[in-house]
């Protein structure tokens, strides 16, 4: 059996989740949540997504980003500003009072990092970086992959016109 400390999979996992406590803790003592600073971060980095846009980016569904919103929005951090092109739609925007907000993220995050790699060169980070990030691609086109449909069976794929989810 092999030894879970060291499985790949496992280390991944547990990293993460021990991130993400962090993160709680922190954003908890701003006062905010970390799905809260996620969408800062996300808004300060792509003005204008939408709701179900953010939802899809943060994996939540999208009354759970419309309730996060509803808080930033209270807070003067976020507003909503109809699309123009459609009005079903809103584009989220961040206000001046999220400035604040982002530059202490900023800090806190520089502090996770600054912990995280106590001990680890510039080149075993940049390696790591970089082995992230093709493992992030791989995964990526795993998911845009379709299966192949059985032999014999191309033409009852899907009915002519029919959009198709992607995996």
């Amino acid at each position: 059996m092999p030894d879970a400390r060291r499985d790949l999979l496992f280390l991944l996992h547990d990293v993460a989740r021990l991130l993400r406590v962090d993160a709680d803790k922190r954003a908890r003592g701003q006062g905010m949540t970390r799905a809260q600073w996620a969408i800062l971060i996300w808004l300060e980095r792509q003005p204008g997504l939408s709701q179900k846009e953010l939802a899809e980016l943060l994996e939540v569904e999208p009354i759970t980003v419309a309730r996060l919103i509803d808080r930033l929005e209270a807070h003067g951090m976020v507003e909503r500003r109809a699309d123009p092109r459609d009005r079903r739609i809103w584009r989220l925007h961040l206000l001046s009072p999220a400035a604040a907000v982002l530059r202490e993220i900023d800090v806190q995050r520089a502090d996770i990092t600054r912990m995280l790699a106590a001990g680890l060169d510039a080149a075993t980070l940049q390696t790591m970086t970089d082995a992230l990030l093709t493992m992030k691609a791989n995964m990526m086109a795993a998911r845009r992959v379709e299966p192949e449909p059985p032999p014999g069976d191309e033409v009852a794929a899907t009915p002519a016109g029919a959009a198709t989810e992607p995996v």
